[in-house]
């Protein structure tokens, strides 16, 4: 377990991801981006994430079937929704499927900072009482 959180930034928008990714490693949080819902659950399967910062409308996989996946398949990584479409709707369906949080942007990145770190507390506080240490 890292002292950091290790963040993977998956948005169809590259400037908004690099952006999104030179911030974040500034406020030394170690993060990956990739422009996909599918390039995500590849690098998922490669890599190891405590964050997942995942956009909704994206072509192809919706940020929904993503998060649906991903807590299918690795249900320890957090995902945080970020998007720049409010819907009550979808809010409640990322609730459902296990989402950490929903994220209107754009997002003040000390709040989306200290939301990533909200959410690496909850993921290492569970890994600890799982391992009993």
């Amino acid at each position: 377990m890292s002292a950091r959180p290790k963040v993977l930034i998956v948005d169809d928008e590259e400037r908004f991801r690099t952006t999104l990714r030179k911030l974040l490693g500034v406020r030394d949080i170690d993060a990956s981006d990739v422009g996909s819902a599918r390039e995500a659950l590849a690098e998922i399967e490669s890599n190891s994430y405590d964050v997942v910062l995942l956009d909704v409308r994206m072509p192809e996989m919706n940020g929904i079937e993503a998060l649906a996946k991903i807590k299918k398949e690795h249900p320890a990584i957090e995902v945080i929704i970020l998007t720049g479409h409010a819907s009550v709707d979808t809010a409640v369906e990322i609730m459902k499927l296990g989402g950490f949080e929903y994220l209107l942007k754009p997002c003040p990145i000390d709040e989306l900072v200290g939301k990533v770190e909200s959410a690496w507390e909850r993921k290492t506080s569970r890994e600890k009482r799982q391992t009993g240490r």
